[in-house]
């Protein structure tokens, strides 16, 4: 996996924590988080009283754990805001479910929309109740792919538009089983096992 950009940690880190909570029924705990920030390879820089700071050569992502949500911040380490993102896990009692989101800091930069539909998960069956396009990012000779699995490509297509680009909203060109975004610069690779 590949972490030049906050995308490239945000996406799989939401794809984790909707896993997560589709197997335990709960957030994940702040040490639970801290583990699985370790997998992602990521290096632990400050660790105190509800905040988490994790590094990597280009990201720097802070975590905030409490009870009821999860926020983690994903920047550049270069300092730059326009791309950073948020990635924000609560329990949400009103619609009786988890719901995981993916939200730019700089709306400006994004527009409004970066492309990115919530995870929503049915607090009783543990179910989704929506069908986001996540999974990681690799990098070949073609250029940097966010790589999904036969069965998400199967619900989105299912509940969606293939050609629209899961990243950030632009037209897809697909070839075989990539997909191209002139928009925004990645691709989608769909890998069935």
């Amino acid at each position: 996996m590949k972490l030049y950009e906050p995308i490239t940690l945000a996406m799989p880190l939401a794809k984790w924590i909707g896993d997560f909570i589709r197997e335990n029924g709960r957030l994940p705990s702040g040490e639970e988080v801290r583990e699985a920030m370790k997998e992602f390879g990521l290096e632990e820089s400050c660790l105190d009283r509800g905040l988490a700071v994790y590094r990597s050569r280009f990201l720097i992502a802070l975590v905030f754990a409490r009870n009821e949500n999860l926020v983690i911040d994903v920047i550049s380490s270069s300092g730059e805001l326009s791309d950073a993102l948020e990635v924000i896990a609560y329990h949400d009692k009103k619609i009786e479910a988890f719901v995981v989101e993916i939200l730019p800091t700089n709306d400006l930069e994004y527009e409004g929309n970066i492309g990115i539909e919530p995870i929503i998960i049915d607090e009783k069956s543990l179910e989704p109740e929506s069908s986001p396009v996540l999974g990681h990012f690799e990098e070949d000779n073609e250029g940097m792919f966010l790589v999904i699995d036969g069965e998400t490509y199967e619900r989105w297509k299912e509940g969606g538009d293939v050609t629209t680009c899961p990243i950030c909203g632009g037209e897809l060109a697909w070839r075989g089983e990539k997909a191209y975004c002139p928009d925004c610069g990645y691709g989608v690779k769909v890998v069935k096992k």
